[in-house]
């Protein structure tokens, strides 16, 4: 099974937030997945309030990384920021 970290869309019309979760590359993009790694929500939490937040749990993203999963684009740039790319490069050059 091929196992990918990508973004299911969530919330409400025009106001998106974002799962990252990790799924089977073969169902859809909102279909059944394995795990939720963390949450994207690119419009902060108000229109006052419009700055990103990123909120993944790294100790996951690395686990689900080690074991073959492969992230999309975007998601690879928010595991980035979240440190959790760095932190699976880093255990994978040591090993």
């Amino acid at each position: 099974m091929a196992v990918k970290l990508r973004l299911v869309r969530m919330g409400k019309k025009k106001q998106p937030t974002y799962r990252v979760v990790a799924s089977d590359s073969r169902r859809a993009r909102s279909g059944a997945f394995l795990e939720i790694v963390g949450t994207y929500q690119p419009r902060g939490l108000s229109v006052a309030n419009d700055e990103t937040i990123v909120s993944i749990d790294n100790e996951r993203a690395v686990h689900w990384l080690r074991h073959g999963a492969q992230p999309t684009d975007r998601v690879a740039k928010l595991l980035r920021q979240s440190g959790a790319l760095d932190a699976f490069e880093a255990s994978k050059a040591a090993q």
